[in-house]
């Protein structure tokens, strides 16, 4: 079973955090005291990451997001909104189309439905973190990515931090999902997903293209776009304050509408 944390008041609508690539449930930290007043709060560590086992067999982040869907099974959770960040944007959108019925609303943050890069300096940039994450120690690996996160002078404590959870990685684990994001696409079946959709943009994020959010945004119907200003690739990190308002007025503004049950007893 997936490593997971479920906190929060019992029988309060649940919302599933979904992180980056080489992190874990740890992305969180700074949303889950935020969220957890009046939200049930499930933070996992995808497959393949951190505390949870890779599974046998193909990857792909559909792969993963089945995986997840029989987590929120085994847990009794039948709805929950979906907040998923880069690698976990991917998850999200996987799970958004393979299991609709469980995802209440949905919240990408510095995803895309697939990933190149903007221009010839950004596939440099993107061609030397591949060959890095190939014949590189995981500790340079580490220290190269979360430079391009946290770039600042400020941000030397949240370097710290990253290349802790990202060391931590085995190489081979890294490189798996790494090649499930490189081979994720569902540009062609954006128009299915019908469920109330945010779409959070790190205005200076050199990791996702800002093209690829509003493509996004283009092709899901009523999905919102927000940009964080002064945000990188990690915007719930490099700028919680903001992301935790524009997550609690999405959240608030759907819970509004009327409570619904957020678990059904487990199937036997």
């Amino acid at each position: 079973m997936l490593y997971h944390t479920l906190t929060g008041p019992a029988g309060a609508p649940i919302v599933l955090l979904l992180h980056g690539l080489g992190s874990s449930a740890d992305d969180w930290a700074l949303q889950i005291p935020a969220l957890g007043e009046r939200y049930r709060v499930l933070a996992v560590d995808l497959p393949a990451h951190h505390r949870s086992p890779r599974p046998r067999g193909t990857f792909s982040a559909e792969r993963m997001a089945a995986i997840v869907d029989a987590l929120l099974e085994t847990l009794g959770i039948a709805r929950a909104h979906v907040v998923g960040l880069s690698l976990g944007g991917c998850v999200a959108l996987a799970l958004a189309l393979g299991a609709p019925a469980r995802v209440r609303s949905l919240v990408v943050v510095n995803g895309f439905a697939r990933l190149r890069p903007s221009g010839l300096r950004a596939a440099v940039r993107g061609a030397g973190r591949v060959a890095l994450a190939v014949a590189a120690p995981m500790s340079v690996v580490a220290a190269y990515v979360a430079r391009e996160a946290f770039p600042g002078p400020e941000h030397a404590a949240l370097r710290r931090a990253a290349v802790e959870r990202l060391t931590a990685n085995p190489r081979r684990h890294y490189l798996a999902s790494l090649a499930a994001i490189l081979r994720f696409d569902v540009r062609h079946r954006l128009g299915e997903i019908r469920c109330p959709t945010l779409i959070v943009a790190g205005a200076r994020d050199r990791t996702v293209p800002l093209a690829a959010k509003e493509l996004l945004a283009g092709s899901i119907r009523g999905a919102d776009l927000r940009v964080v200003a002064d945000s990188g690739h990690v915007s719930q990190i490099d700028q919680a304050a903001a992301f935790n308002r524009l997550l609690l007025e999405h959240l608030d503004r759907l819970e509004a509408f009327g409570e619904y049950s957020a678990a059904i007893p487990n199937r036997k």
